[in-house]
């Protein structure tokens, strides 16, 4: 199952990006939209924090990379915002002000990121929310994986596991930041997936800035409370899973439960060949960078791109994601060039990898 959903992501993932190139593949020319030039336009790529690893390691090349092929003279206008709002807002401002033609924006607070799509609207900039929708105003385009597929899909692959090897408790249920509406999407799809499953939930948390050190001391708390009624975390990433596991750890649970996660993290890859993880999601960032970046030329020469769906009535392009189990971990991850066997199996994990045939 698992595997017919991920080739039908994929697939719909390449031609969605396919078909928006070919609208973007001409040589620059003058734009018609307000600004002049498309050819040096100035585009700006706004991330939310520094608590995931992919957004400096992944997100920022591989937009920058795909915004250089498509137009070599066009310029992208770089910030992250560490967690902090205001200073998003900061950020946004500055970027406006150096006359960017469009804005790709990951928004720390999805409510507080109204201000800033106003705001460039406002000077006929375009707004491309990027992996966290902007539910409350609508933002001129929505790129990003099903969030609420990931929760359910994160949910029901805990679920299974735990009904295979006929697990007696409950599941507490670690989900991310209240402020982020992709993060209430993934909490959704999640209990969409627990609530039927017959497991209860023992405890549920809301992870302020997803910060695993959050996750960690909620985490704690349960343990102490709960005990070994525990037999299955749901985590909402591989930053909150992290925290979640530590706190497992430092209580000297052993083995470890099931713990979901998702963004595979090249440090939840390795928990899970350990055996301290149980799941991640593989949403191969490649896809949505560089879709984000077609769009953002599209918009920058005055263009409309074509929406594959509507989210929060707002043009959207949605990609489906895959579980990533250890069953399946060497080929999502290592073969389809995601990550090295390498990488994964520093020291620590050379024993893990090479019982489970990863080198």
């Amino acid at each position: 199952m698992l595997k017919v959903s991920r080739a039908a992501g994929m697939l719909m993932a390449v031609v969605a990006v396919m078909a928006m190139s070919a609208c973007g593949s001409s040589e620059p020319t003058a734009s018609s939209s307000p600004g002049g030039d498309a050819s040096t336009a100035k585009i700006a790529f706004l991330m939310p924090d520094h608590g995931s690893t992919r957004y400096e390691s992944f997100d920022r090349p591989l937009f920058e990379a795909k915004i250089k092929e498509l137009c070599p003279g066009c310029e992208v206008v770089y910030a992250n915002a560490d967690t902090d709002a205001a200073k998003q807002q900061q950020q946004a401002n500055s970027a406006l002000a150096q006359g960017i033609k469009v804005l790709v924006i990951d928004p720390v607070d999805t409510t507080a990121a109204e201000s800033i799509v106003a705001s460039a609207q406002a000077q006929d900039v375009k707004v491309v929310a990027y992996d966290r929708p902007i539910p409350g105003t609508r933002a001129d385009y929505y790129i990003s994986f099903d969030n609420e597929k990931i929760g359910s899909l994160i949910g029901a692959s805990l679920v299974d596991h735990l009904k295979a090897t006929n697990a007696k408790g409950g599941v507490v249920q670690i989900n991310g930041s209240p402020t982020d509406a992709a993060a209430m999407l993934i909490k959704k799809g999640v209990h969409t997936a627990l609530d039927p499953s017959g497991f209860k939930i023992l405890a549920e948390y809301d992870t302020k800035d997803w910060k695993p050190e959050n996750a960690q001391t909620f985490m704690a708390g349960q343990v102490t409370r709960f005990g070994k009624q525990i037999v299955g975390v749901c985590a909402a990433n591989d930053g909150t899973a992290g925290g979640a596991i530590a706190a497992l750890k430092a209580a000297g649970v052993n083995p470890v439960p099931p713990v979901t996660g998702n963004d595979a993290e090249l440090a939840a890859a390795q928990r899970i060949v350990s055996g301290d993880q149980f799941n991640t999601i593989s949403k191969p960032i490649k896809i949505v960078a560089e879709a984000a970046a077609v769009v953002a030329w599209e918009f920058a020469q005055g263009n409309t791109p074509e929406p594959g769906t509507m989210l929060f009535d707002t043009p959207s392009q949605l990609f489906i994601p895959t579980v990533v189990t250890i069953d399946n971990l060497k080929e999502l991850l290592v073969t389809s060039g995601i990550m090295t066997a390498s990488q994964i199996c520093t020291p620590d994990y050379a024993a893990a990898c090479a019982k489970h045939g990863i080198n």
